[in-house]
């Protein structure tokens, strides 16, 4: 088996005076897909802010290649990609200009592979519409075009199939797959019934009786 990418050793996590998950142990290995489940309220989208690097209240240890990612940020940053359960696209601006500001801060990419990456997402002749006259399935689309012209080998993906339809759910499994299949990894979240071939599972607890999910 391939050597993990990221592991969480004995990871716990509390908010609100109540205690979201511990004791977590698990490995993401290149070449697999990864389900966090668990009711609302469970952590999840905690979970996975933690995993980018955007939550620092936890305890246990968290290893980018075997190391704490902590003394590597920026080569651990430079190598995952995070898409929130919100869009993150900018309603001003057009499909390509949100490509283009969501690609500048790490490499250069051609017009000519944004417009391709937009096509791979069935946004062909939304090039320069305004993001805000787009539908919510259609700006969802925006940002996982972001996934056709990634080179980061992990993605952390939360609820990347909210307002898809039948076919963008159908293409966003198949890049997944392809995705692990190239030697990546993906860590995802999500209320769609996803039951990839070989997919991992991370399971969170249940809210404590009593206490209402947020």
């Amino acid at each position: 088996m391939s050597s993990p990418m990221l592991q969480a050793v004995d990871l716990q996590c509390e908010r609100d005076d109540r205690i979201l998950f511990r004791g977590l142990d698990f490995s993401i290995v290149p070449g697999t897909v990864t389900r966090v489940e668990g009711p609302n309220g469970a952590g999840k989208t905690t979970l996975l802010r933690i995993l980018a690097g955007l939550n620092d209240h936890f305890s246990g240890e968290l290893l980018w290649l075997g190391e704490r990612w902590q003394s590597q940020r920026e080569a651990f940053l430079r190598n995952l990609l995070y898409l929130g359960h919100r869009p993150g696209i900018k309603p001003l601006l057009t499909p390509l200009e949100n490509l283009r500001a969501l690609t500048a801060v790490r490499r250069p990419v051609s017009d000519q592979a944004m417009k391709q990456a937009l096509d791979g997402t069935g946004l062909q002749g939304y090039y320069d519409v305004p993001c805000r006259n787009l539908s919510a399935g259609q700006q969802r689309r925006v940002a996982l075009a972001r996934l056709l012209i990634a080179d980061e080998p992990l993605w952390l993906l939360d609820e990347p199939f909210t307002a898809l339809d039948r076919h963008g759910v159908a293409g966003l499994e198949q890049l997944l797959l392809d995705h692990a299949a190239s030697g990546g990894a993906a860590v995802v979240t999500t209320h769609h019934e996803l039951a990839l071939p070989g997919m991992a599972r991370i399971t969170l607890g249940a809210s404590p009786a009593g206490e209402t999910p947020s």
